[in-house]
């Protein structure tokens, strides 16, 4: 009884509890589905647009992102004393800013990249 004792005043220390494994189901079920759906979009081409395809590709990847947060790691607005929502708030917005920086440096590397011509391949040394 003293290991039992013991076990809820840990979970009422750090104010979380693991999961159970009816939660890790779900986590991994929605993981498998949430992986499965993009890759089956870009493997056959479900849509005409890439535009459209790279976006819910995108948004799906959000998306596990936060089922990984709730369903594995347990975060959540109660735990470690909002801590971890602070944490997420700041890796958010670092990602963005991330993911902001390299699509702009992307596209305009592509738009001033300098075109050659085939004439001007074959007078390369």
């Amino acid at each position: 009884m003293s290991a039992h004792t013991h076990q809820g005043s840990h979970h009422d220390e750090h104010g979380s509890s693991h999961g159970s494994r009816k939660s890790y189901l779900i986590g991994f079920g929605l993981s498998v589905v949430l992986t499965f759906i993009p890759f089956w979009l870009v493997m056959t081409g479900a849509l005409e647009s890439k535009v459209a395809t790279s976006l819910i590709v995108i948004s799906l990847a959000v998306i596990q992102i936060v089922v990984h947060m709730i369903y594995f790691l347990h975060m959540d607005a109660k735990s470690e004393g909002g801590w971890n929502l602070m944490a997420l708030i700041f890796t958010i917005v670092l990602v963005v800013i991330t993911l902001t920086g390299s699509l702009w440096v992307m596209y305009h590397l592509v738009n001033n990249m300098m075109p050659i011509s085939a004439h001007d391949m074959r007078n390369m040394p």
